[in-house]
């Protein structure tokens, strides 16, 4: 708190009425441990682009639920593109992406075709 206050040139009061006000009025959602992914074996990071077979409302409610319990997953976005989603995957290697691929992805419902690029270098990631 006190590095922020003078972060921000406030001192603490001010600063922690200033965070309230945006916890109250919902801008501040949550506060949260920022975990080292290298650090917990997690070292290889992969997108994913996924077509589905089926794109009416239930095919993507099922594939929104089903990526939830892949804690591999790290982000799932909806695009509008050629493909569906894309996918963050992190994983201890390749053979363990490999692995995730063939089991848990390949399997989520409705996916008809997948395609994968390896992440050499994160040059910008945001916690």
């Amino acid at each position: 708190m006190v590095e922020l206050a003078r972060r921000v040139g406030l001192s603490k009061s001010p600063v922690q009425a200033r965070l309230k006000r945006l916890e109250e009025t919902g801008v501040i959602t949550g506060y949260r441990a920022i975990l080292d992914p290298i650090r917990m074996g997690q070292a290889h990071v992969a997108f994913v682009e996924v077509r589905l077979d089926d794109t009416r409302e239930a095919a993507l409610q099922a594939f929104n639920r089903a990526v939830l319990t892949v804690p591999e997953i790290e982000q799932c976005h909806m695009i509008a593109s050629r493909f569906d989603y894309l996918l963050k995957v992190r994983t201890a290697d390749i053979q363990d992406y490999r692995r995730v691929l063939a089991e848990r992805i390949s399997a989520l419902p409705h996916v008809a075709q997948t395609s994968t690029y390896v992440a050499m270098e994160a040059v910008k990631e945001v916690p």
